[in-house]
């Protein structure tokens, strides 16, 4: 059950601009009863958009039924001024994605070597219904959700997206966690022969990439799995076949082409924290107040823009979500904690 509590931020219709191996298997796909109580998200359910200008996609026909049956959209906080959901070819063709390059094209450039299809992610760690599942076997169960989102990058540019999945709480409850379960830590695929990023002699990452978050942020309503966007599928460039997307923090938070997810004891570091410790932190929540070593965080550019509309708006703590999100970090220092 969605508890629906519309704000009067939130985005209206006429406010959208849409565009252009298997082990313990049967026990993790049954670990479902029972999850769609208590689900509480801000905003309210709408009728789909009309995203008839986004390019058909490839999708296996399990996800084309999948995308095809949401039915409804959270719509979260939002200002209904600067809040406009990005034309699709900024979203899919402005990104980091260092597996294909550092370029902000070089994903949409490059990204269509990679091979999402069949693909399987292990659950491990300290869990009781682990193994290894085809990301069908993920989505089956659950009902996709499409969730308009702002993304804010670390790099100071922003903007908001229409991604559909199904939320990380119900895959973490399904696979049973332990008490020592306290953390959650993400691996991306390795493949260098696929991600010409990974064999650049120029990067500085130690593949895989590695993200993690506490177990209550993982577990929060709105933290996504996400495997579509803008009513389709997910765009390699953009993570496919399976991305996270936790709204409140730093867009590098949200790792990409996921195949594995640990459910551990101890706070796993980051790709960027084992880099760059100094510049990024493991919480990387936004927050205007606590500037990059390099540049202030006050301010974003929202895409779209132009050099003669930088359309630079005032960043919000959390990322506009400090209602849904902020008494999850009462006393805790974000100056030490960033």
């Amino acid at each position: 059950m969605l508890i629906k509590i519309a704000k009067p931020s939130d985005l209206h219709e006429s406010d959208v601009t849409p565009e252009s191996i298997y082990l313990s298997r049967r026990r993790f796909m049954g670990g479902m009863a029972g999850l769609g109580a208590g689900l509480a998200l801000s905003g309210h359910a709408q009728a789909n958009a009309d995203y008839s200008d986004v390019p058909d996609g490839d999708a296996p026909a399990w996800l084309k039924e999948k995308i095809s049956d949401t039915q409804w959209r959270a719509i979260t906080p939002s200002d209904p001024d600067k809040d406009k959901i990005a034309p699709f070819d900024d979203a899919s063709g402005y990104n980091n994605f260092f597996e294909f390059g550092t370029d902000k094209g070089d994903p949409a450039r490059h990204a269509g070597s990679l091979q999402t299809e069949p693909w399987s992610v292990v659950v491990d760690g300290e869990v009781n219904n682990g193994g290894r599942f085809a990301l069908e076997d993920f989505a089956k169960p659950s009902q996709f959700e499409e969730r308009i989102y702002r993304l804010r990058c670390v790099e100071a540019w922003s903007m908001v997206i229409p991604w559909l999945g199904i939320p990380l709480a119900e895959i973490i409850k399904r696979a049973d966690p332990t008490s020592k379960a306290k953390y959650v830590r993400f691996e991306t695929l390795v493949d260098p022969d696929q991600m010409r990023g990974q064999r650049s002699s120029f990067s500085i990452i130690d593949w895989p990439y590695v993200e993690g978050l506490r177990l209550d942020e993982a577990m929060h309503p709105l933290t996504l799995l996400a495997m579509g966007m803008y009513g389709r599928e997910l765009p390699n460039q953009n993570g496919a076949p399976l991305r996270l997307v936790v709204p409140w923090k730093y867009g590098f938070k949200s790792i990409k082409s996921i195949v594995r997810i640990s459910l551990v004891e101890e706070e796993p570091v980051n790709s960027w924290q084992q880099i760059a410790a100094d510049e990024y932190g493991f919480y990387a929540n936004v927050n205007p107040e606590v500037d990059h070593p390099r540049w202030s965080q006050a301010t974003e550019r929202r895409l779209p823009n132009s050099l003669f509309s930088p359309n630079t708006i005032d960043t919000l703590m959390f990322n506009g979500y400090a209602d849904e999100v902020a008494e999850m970090y009462a006393g805790l220092d974000l100056r030490k904690n960033y």
